[in-house]
């Protein structure tokens, strides 16, 4: 029997990626990324999708650290 597939709130992904939901929100907000469904009046997301917010937080972060040691 095959599991069900992933599927991840906003607030699971802020919760796994140990970061803020309105981070989470920015990224899905700024990058276009489509929620793979609803559950009720949540948006609810893939393991693709986690790993492509996940990447974005990763070179947001890089870039952010990289502006504010060429800036100080």
């Amino acid at each position: 029997m095959s599991q069900p597939p992933l599927l991840l709130t906003v607030g699971e992904i802020a919760r796994r990626l140990n970061t803020k939901v309105h981070r989470i929100e920015y990224i899905i907000r700024s990058r276009k990324i489509e929620a793979t469904g609803w559950a009720g009046h949540a948006r609810v997301f893939s393991q693709a999708n986690l790993d492509h917010i996940a990447s974005e937080l990763t070179r947001m972060d890089a870039d952010r650290q990289s502006s504010t040691r060429s800036n100080g």
